[in-house]
């Protein structure tokens, strides 16, 4: 628990990372069921760290599908105190074509039916969530793209949609016209869940496409992986150049104490079983 560990979720295309060195694989119980598969344990870029594709091994989860909850606790139990999250995206900006790196500063939430909090069952938490990503890991993120060559844009806000499916015409011309910069299926509840348990967390967003409202650039699967295979090289580079400085960064932003003030719960109410399922998490606010 001592080691500074940078966690890394792979979304679709990233399902291994190269250049971890010294590899195992751990199965990590929790409180909220299976985590989306092993967590690939070694070091990258000199640093230790803590790889897990969200889809699990050959891609088996829907967006929907996946147990965010467990992922996260996984990580958090693991030690991991930093995560990057890379998750392919669909474009809603003339200026942010396929290929582009994202970095997004704000979410849009347009799921249905997904649990979004670590809480409840008899402890209440309501942690502020007004800048949902890490603006000091962000930083470091964009600095390391710049430095690698790889075009990258700052800021904009990701919607994330239900999915499977991709948008309909109407619904991509009314995300166009509220401003959003970029649509995926699984930034949510992932990154609301990173804020509960402390944990810093940053998106790199990958365009593949421009959703279906650019005419003679509608979404296709196959688009979608020429573009994914293209980015995925990217992305290794960019997190293996940045784990060191990722590792090193003081933590002296929100994120690492996001429940100070935030438990609503009288202590003495609250339900024992909870507080034990959620002792990683709220032990340290108990005293």
């Amino acid at each position: 628990m001592g080691k500074r560990i940078v966690g890394v979720i792979g979304g679709s295309g990233l399902y291994r990372m190269r250049g971890v060195q010294n590899p195992r694989e751990a199965r990590v119980k929790t409180p909220f069921g299976a985590p989306s598969g092993p967590i690939l344990l070694g070091t990258l870029g000199g640093v230790a760290c803590a790889f897990l594709p969200r889809h699990g091994k050959g891609h088996v989860l829907l967006p929907s599908e996946i147990n965010a909850r467990a992922n996260l606790y996984a990580l958090k139990s693991l030690g991991v105190e930093k995560i990057v999250a890379v998750g392919a995206v669909g474009s809603l900006k003339e200026e942010l074509p396929p290929r582009r790196f994202v970095l997004p500063d704000q979410l849009a939430d347009e799921t249905r039916g997904r649990v979004c909090s670590f809480f409840g069952s008899g402890v209440v938490a309501h942690v502020a969530f007004d800048q949902p990503f890490c603006e000091a890991q962000s930083d470091v993120l964009e600095r390391e793209a710049g430095a690698l060559g790889i075009a990258v844009h700052r800021g904009g806000t990701y919607v994330c949609m239900e999915g499977p499916a991709f948008s309909t015409k109407a619904e991509s011309e009314f995300h166009r016209r509220m401003g959003y910069s970029v649509i995926g299926m699984t930034a949510l509840p992932e990154a609301k869940l990173a804020r509960e348990a402390e944990l810093c967390y940053s998106l790199v967003a990958l365009v593949t496409d421009y959703d279906c409202w650019k005419q003679g650039e509608e979404v296709s699967t196959a688009k979608v992986v020429e573009n994914l295979t293209a980015n995925v090289a990217n992305a290794q580079k960019l997190i293996e150049s940045a784990a060191a400085r990722l590792a090193g960064r003081p933590r002296t932003c929100r994120c690492a104490t996001a429940l100070s003030g935030a438990l609503f719960t009288d202590p003495k109410a609250m339900n024992p079983r909870t507080i034990r399922r959620l002792k990683p998490l709220i032990g340290k606010y108990l005293g």
